[in-house]
This record gives C-alpha cells, sequence and structure tokens, in this order.
C-alpha cells in the first residue's frame, strides 16, 4: 500500500475464502470484516440472470491502498432529507467509501449564528443522527466548513456585513479581524458538538483569492501581511489560529494548502495539518519536508450543468470552439489517482473526490464518478476506467440493465450540448462581479448570461419582411435535430432501465427529468427554426399577393411558438416533483425562518440566481419571449386587419341554413371564413368550403 501507516491499513484488511461448502470471512478488525462481507455481497450481485447465482471458489485477501477514501457531498444549495443522505452514506459504504464530507453551510441550525439559519436545516439532534449511522459502517460524517473565503452565505447577512474584507464583497473575510475568527470558530464549535465520534474536519481555505490585499477602514491586511512577510503568510497564521482551535476539540484538521501560499510560506503551518490535496513536485516534496500528510483530490463534477462529463462531446459536433475540451472524467480520475507524482514526492494518506453543487445538479448524477474515484483509492491503476464504469453498471442498477454505457455517454453528450447551443452575454439580470483569481475588479465586470438570438417579428408590411435568421442559425439548428434523435435514443433507454433495473431506480428517475428538460432545449430550438421558416413563407405569399398563404403560415408560426411557455414549465414541474423526493423545497419561507436572496458577490453560483428550482429553466426565462410572442401576435393581427376583411355568408341553399346558423351564433368569427378583394383564387377557395359546409 501507498499509505506508510500499516496499522491502519491491516485495520480495514481482510480474507475472503470461498469453497463449495462455506464461506470465511476473516480480518483484524470490525472494518475488515465489513469490506469482507460488501466484497462478498458485490460478487454475489454480479452474477447475472436469475438462473446463474453460482459463486466462484478461491481465495481472495484484500487491503486498502490509503486509509481513507473520502467524497464530497454538496449541500449547499439544497438540504437532503435525512433519510436520503442516510441511505447515501450506507451506499458509500457498500463502496468502501468511509469518509462523507458534508457541506451544509446555512442548511445546519448554528446556535452561534442564526441569521445564516435557512428554512430548512439540520438540527443537531438530526446531525449527531447522521454521524452515528455513518459510524455503524465505518464511514465518517466530516465536518466541512469554509474560511476566510467562499462565506457569501455569511457575509451577505447585515449582521455580518462588518466581517468582510472587503465593504463591497459578500465572498470573503477579513483575516485579520478577530470578531470574523470567533465567528468561524463558533460555527466550527457547533458543528463537532454534534459530530461525536469522528475523528477530521475540514477547514476549507479554498480559493482566498484577496488575503492580504485588504486596505481600508474596515480590514488592514496589507500591511498585515507585509508584516508577516507575505500574503501566504499571513493566510497561514489565520489557519493556524482556527486550526488550533479545532485540534483542541479532539480534531485532526484538513485543508486546503494552495494559492496565495508559496512554498516559502510552508513552514507557517504547523505540521500536524493535513493537506486536502497535492499540488505537484514542488510543493509536495515541500509539504512532505515539513511533516505534512497530503490526500490526492480529484472530482466528480466540477461546473458541468445537468451531468458531469463522464463521455466528451466530439469538437465535430459543438457550435463552439473549447480550447480546453473537457477530459472525460473517469479517464481524469484514474490517472490522477493511479499515477499522479505525488506518489512519489508526498506523504499520502487518503484520497479525496468531490461532488461539487455549483450548476445545481442532482447529487444522483455523481454516483459512477464517486464510486469509481474510491475503487482507485482502494487498489489504483486497476480496472481500467471502462471496466470500472460496467462493474459500476451492473452493482448499481442490478445485473438486468442493458445499454449503461451508452446511457450514460448520451446523458454526458445531452449536458454539453445543452451548454453548447446557446451564446454567451454579458448578464443584466444580476449584480455584477467583483473579481476573480487574478484580482479585484476596477469597476466590477458585469456577469454572463446565456441567451438565443430569436427570429425578428414581421413589420407593419408582411411583404417586406426580410431575415437572415435561418441562415446563420443553420449549424445550431443541424446540430439540435441531431441531438434530438438522441435524445429519443436516450428517453427509450431510461424508461426501458426504470423497468430492468433492481437497486437505485430512483437515480433513473432523475435522469429522466434531466433528459426531458434537455428535450426542452432542443425542441425551442427546432421550433425556433421552423417558426422562422413560416415567417419567411408568410412574406413570400404576401408578396405573391396570397393573403390566405401567408395568414396560414403566420398562424402556423404562433401555434408553435404558443407553446414554448408550457413546455419549459412543465419540464420544470417534472424535475421539481421528481428532485424534491430526495431534498426539501427551495423556498423563502419555512419553518419560522426566511431566506436573504443575495448572490454571491465573486462566485456566479447557477443556483443562487433564483430562490426555487427556477434555476433549471433560468436562461429560458431570461428570453425576451413574451415580448417576442407579442410582437408576432401583432404582426399577424395587423396583417388580418388590413388585408382580410369578414365575409358576411348568405345562404345559397336551404343545406346551408344550419352553417349561417353556426356562424351567426358563433362567439368569435372563424379565420377560414374571410374575404379579400385582391384576390379571387382564395375567394373562389372560400366559397367551395363555404359550400361544403
Amino acid at each position: 500500500s501507498q499509505d506508510r501507516d500499516k496499522a491502519a491499513i491491516a485495520a480495514q484488511a481482510y480474507r475472503l475464502d470461498l469453497s463449495p461448502r462455506r464461506i470465511v470471512i476473516t480480518a483484524n478488525s470490525s472494518a475488515g470484516l465489513f469490506y469482507g462481507a460488501e466484497t462478498l455481497v458485490q460478487l454475489a450481485q454480479s452474477r447475472h440472470g436469475n438462473n446463474n447465482r453460482a459463486l466462484p471458489t478461491g481465495r481472495i485477501t484484500d487491503w486498502p491502498d490509503l486509509r481513507l477514501r473520502e467524497i464530497y457531498w454538496d449541500d449547499a444549495h439544497h438540504l437532503e432529507r435525512p433519510g436520503v443522505l442516510k441511505r447515501a452514506i450506507r451506499q458509500a459504504a457498500s463502496y468502501k467509501i468511509n469518509g462523507f464530507v458534508l457541506k451544509l453551510e446555512g442548511h445546519f441550525q448554528f446556535a452561534s449564528a442564526p441569521a445564516v439559519v435557512e428554512p430548512y436545516a439540520l438540527t443537531p439532534a438530526e446531525y449527531q443522527d447522521l454521524t452515528n449511522y455513518g459510524l455503524r459502517y465505518h464511514v465518517q460524517l466530516i465536518p466541512y466548513l469554509d474560511a476566510p473565503a467562499h462565506i457569501a452565505f455569511i457575509l451577505k447577512h447585515p449582521e455580518y456585513a462588518k466581517l468582510r474584507e472587503y465593504p463591497d464583497s459578500n465572498y470573503e473575510a477579513c483575516a485579520v479581524n478577530p470578531a470574523a475568527e470567533r465567528l468561524l470558530a463558533g460555527m466550527f464549535h457547533d458543528l463537532i458538538g454534534a459530530n461525536r465520534g469522528v475523528k477530521y474536519v475540514y477547514l476549507s481555505t479554498d480559493e482566498p483569492y484577496y488575503v492580504g490585499l485588504a486596505d481600508n477602514p474596515q480590514c488592514r491586511e496589507k500591511a498585515a501581511a507585509e508584516a508577516k512577510g507575505s500574503v501566504g503568510k499571513l493566510l497561514a497564521d489565520f489557519v493556524t489560529r482556527l486550526a488550533g482551535e479545532l485540534r483542541q476539540q479532539g480534531r485532526e484538521v484538513i485543508f486546503w494548502g494552495e494559492y496565495p501560499m508559496k512554498t516559502g510560506d510552508i513552514a507557517a503551518l504547523p505540521p500536524y495539518l493535513i493537506n486536502g490535496e497535492t499540488d505537484g513536485p514542488q510543493f509536495d516534496a515541500a509539504f512532505r519536508a515539513h511533516g505534512m500528510r497530503q490526500m490526492i483530490y480529484t472530482s466528480a463534477e466540477g461546473e458541468e450543468p445537468f451531468f458531469p462529463d463522464y463521455f466528451s462531446l466530439p469538437a465535430s459536433r459543438r457550435m463552439h470552439a473549447s480550447p480546453r475540451p473537457p477530459a472525460p472524467r473517469l479517464e481524469e480520475n484514474f490517472h490522477k489517482i493511479s499515477f499522479d507524482s505525488s506518489r512519489r514526492d508526498s506523504d499520502l494518506m487518503g484520497m479525496f473526490v468531490a461532488g461539487w453543487g455549483d450548476r445545481g445538479l442532482h447529487p444522483e448524477t455523481f454516483w459512477l464518478g464517486l464510486v469509481t474515484a474510491a475503487a482507485w483509492g482502494w487498489r489504483p491503476a486497476s480496472p481500467l476506467p471502462s471496466e470500472a464504469a460496467n462493474a459500476f453498471y451492473t452493482q448499481f442498477y442490478g445485473p438486468d440493465t442493458a445499454g449503461m454505457n451508452r446511457l450514460y455517454q448520451l446523458m454526458s453528450f445531452q449536458g454539453q450540448i445543452w451548454a453548447d447551443s446557446w451564446e454567451t452575454e454579458p448578464s443584466h439580470a444580476r449584480t455584477p462581479i467583483f473579481g476573480n483569481s487574478e484580482g479585484v475588479f476596477h469597476p466590477p465586470h458585469p456577469a454572463h448570461d446565456q441567451t438565443l438570438p430569436l427570429p425578428p417579428a414581421p413589420g407593419a408590411d408582411l411583404a417586406s419582411y426580410s431575415s437572415t435568421w435561418l441562415a446563420d442559425n443553420t449549424q445550431r439548428l443541424h446540430l439540435a435535430s441531431e441531438a434530438r434523435v438522441e435524445n429519443d435514443e436516450l428517453l427509450g433507454l431510461l424508461e426501458d432501465n426504470l423497468g430492468r433495473a433492481t437497486h437505485n431506480r430512483y437515480n433513473l428517475e432523475v435522469y429522466l427529468s434531466i433528459a426531458r428538460l434537455e428535450r426542452e432545449n432542443l425542441d425551442l430550438l427546432v421550433g425556433l427554426g421552423q417558426v422562422a421558416g413560416h415567417l419567411e413563407a408568410a412574406a413570400q405569399a404576401a408578396k405573391k399577393q396570397r393573403p390566405s398563404a401567408a395568414l396560414a403560415a403566420l398562424d402556423q408560426a404562433l401555434a408553435i411558438a404558443d407553446r414554448f411557455d408550457a413546455r419549459r414549465e412543465s419540464a420544470l414541474d417534472d424535475a421539481g416533483a421528481t428532485w424534491e423526493k430526495s431534498w426539501y423545497p427551495r423556498v423563502e419561507e419555512a419553518n419560522g425562518r426566511k431566506f436573504l436572496h443575495r448572490v454571491d458577490d465573486v462566485k456566479d453560483h447557477w443556483p443562487d440566481r433564483t430562490v426555487d428550482m427556477s434555476y433549471l429553466v433560468y436562461r429560458e426565462r431570461q428570453l425576451p419571449l413574451d415580448e417576442w410572442l407579442k410582437a408576432l401576435h401583432a404582426a399577424r393581427d395587423g396583417f388580418a386587419a388590413r388585408r382580410v376583411q369578414p365575409l358576411h355568408v348568405q345562404p345559397l341553399h336551404a343545406g346551408a341554413n344550419a352553417a349561417q346558423h353556426a356562424i351567426g351564433n358563433s362567439s368569435r368569427q372563424p379565420r377560414d371564413l374571410l374575404r379579400v378583394d385582391a384576390d379571387p383564387v382564395f375567394a373562389a377557395e372560400q366559397c367551395h368550403r363555404i359550400a361544403g359546409l
């Protein structure tokens, strides 16, 4: 094993003997016995078909490569129900994951910071119950709290605005303000007090971009950094003080040893800290020389919309060129965990695989990445990613599912197409961005939104209408049509496997809701193309003095466009109903608490844009569809009023009386019964229609 602590490794080792007459599991501890039992279950589950339940004979002697195999569960923007969190912990345990790092932000009832507590939040008793449940299965539920950055959920509140590093940014706290440190220490104390029995805690020093830079009446970090010798040493001083308090409470402290620290700053950190990531040969060697242990960091999800990039969409199927096409997650994780240079340069003790919630994905989409990464943390370099994925499909869903690799490929492709099929523009809907990793913006930069060009509505003179929309969007429409065919295939695979799966059917229900959201996008794109075609046909008919054909084309365009809103809201309602089976509603007020809706001044996290689930269709709602539809209806009605007058039908024979009666008693004039003086062909057509009545 890579981990030098052989006693910790031996505690998880087991031997499994399988013979025709008996099965024996031998281990050094209860954890090893548990892992041996889980391997036995996996062997049984991997046998295909009801008549093939025989187990192989032989001996398995097994132990992990790294003692800690942690997954990160991000509940910052939503909160799973306690029973769902228990199932997730139990599921993690079945794959020999022994660390469940839970980020809650305002979804915990902090006694020391009541203002941050959101409408739905775990009580300390519920948190301790989850902790105890995890320990039954050799899983540590590890608290996670950011400091000094990534704490807009705290600093957005007026009560804590005075703790900001910059008065006009809620992203980062002032690292030299004792009140900020006391608040964070109190929040950690609340979490640890409801998490008895666990060994670790995460002091997440993730992305503290501006530490040591502020020089304003509220925060004099710059002078403090100069006195320490660097901004990295100032950060080290902040971490040392806060970590010291956590250590006094019996915890081993894991942090992120990264920017703005440099190798020369590492000596300012206490050696008992654990670095939750590796940083390349130079940094890793310096951490090792300082006596600090490290973990290999990787992720199942970063900022992908709807679904992780388990497969990468070919460049030929993209609207926009990408300077750095996404690497398939499994291959990336396989190489990082198995062959990273840190295996040579670091004192490794574990691995951490994150499922970031910044884009508001459902955590059910992360399991393939979480499980396979943890498997390579147990045994690096084997199996290969494709074999690991196929083993996952069988274990996770049952042996009777079919076409799962294709299903995951299509889910990956559809998510990437969803993002790639729109354009990007400066946002007018949210506050500007204060800065990024390169520094503070002066002035703040606009955030970005996605948008679509809409086919222009005709003006007063339909015959003079001209548009290049179809020509300009040829590639977009082609790719959307192609993707819609694949969406049909995906929906079919999902429906089929919902009937085949013996485990985790809810996972496929979530996937189905995502595929329907993606289908709504594709239908919108194809529908806009159809509207554009009908508008051009209407203009051509008007030029040829055929108002009936022009009006029919306009009505066809409106029939398509009028359905966009309903289809979008139907897809959203379906997703909301499905996702809220596992998590609490995202609401502004409940349980006597209100949610303060303020976006992060630095990070533009997708779920932050709305209070409810509508962030899933946020960009569609931002399109000016209502104004556009009004313009289309005005164009249609204006054309009809100018070129068409009601036709007063007189009975031609006795058989027409019923028609005349029906027309006379109708609450609105039927559009087919019209007379246009300038079009004798149209008039003749209408006569035939009337006679047919």
